[in-house]
């Protein structure tokens, strides 16, 4: 028995001394995961617009990190889909296809009404409760931004509302999925440049989907978020085309 404890203490010296060998990958990876989590924050807002180049040497000394580092943090951002490695010529911000619209509305609408319908018929649990007050949150900051006349508030508050949808499945892997999705459509709704056309007339359909949920009524809530996605997509895209059709 004596021999079989210290075979198994040899063991996990092993392990311990294989883990030991990855501590400084440890710290790179978290630092670069934070870098990714400012440029992601920075390109959804449009700071760095669709097509523009990201600069090694100017991001990484603003930032203070290595130039590994930040490759790091690009390889990241372009597994999400925001940015487009292209060879000899650098790292630029991702234009989306009109392709890649439609697949990211298709995503939308089996996700976003698939978290609707798990919900069945209310009265709903005390943490669903909460996540629909999230969205109620989320359609009041649309409503105020839109009598305030601030158009980008308008479209954040808009994506926190879809956020809030997602959320009712209760699911970090979906909320992880979607932050992504969203991140992407806002590369779309940066080029268009225009948030009250593809917002504001969003803003009451809003307001009866979290009223159904409110009253416990998935069902009819689900129905019209697949009619609103249908017609936002719709719109969106024809909007799209034209524009990378002329430019």
């Amino acid at each position: 028995m004596a021999g079989g404890v210290a075979k198994n203490d040899q063991r996990r010296l092993a392990e311990v001394a294989g883990l030991e060998r990855d501590r400084a990958l440890l710290g790179r990876a978290s630092t670069a995961e934070r870098v990714a989590d400012i440029l992601r924050d920075r390109i959804t807002e449009g700071y760095f617009p669709p097509g523009a180049r990201l600069s090694e040497e100017s991001i990484g000394g603003a930032l203070g990190v290595s130039r590994n580092t930040l490759r790091e943090a690009f390889r990241l951002l372009t597994h999400e889909r925001l940015l487009v490695h292209e060879l000899n010529r650098g790292v630029f911000v991702r234009i989306v296809t009109v392709e890649d619209l439609d697949d990211i509305y298709r995503v939308r609408t089996l996700v976003e009404c698939a978290a609707v319908r798990s919900l069945g018929e209310g009265p709903y649990d005390e943490s669903t409760t909460a996540a629909v007050a999230a969205i109620e949150a989320a359609v009041q900051a649309g409503e105020a931004a839109s009598r305030e006349r601030a158009w980008q508030d308008l479209s954040t508050a808009n994506i926190r509302f879809h956020q809030g949808i997602v959320a009712l499945a209760g699911s970090p892997r979906t909320d992880e999925l979607m932050r992504g999705v969203l991140a992407e459509l806002r590369l779309v709704f940066h080029v268009m440049a225009d948030p009250r056309r593809f917002h504001a007339p969003y803003l009451t359909r809003n307001r009866q989907i979290v009223e159904a949920l409110q009253a416990g009524d998935a069902a009819e809530a689900e129905r019209l978020l697949l009619s609103y996605l249908e017609d936002s997509r719709s719109q969106l895209s024809g909007a799209y085309a034209q524009h990378i059709a002329r430019d």
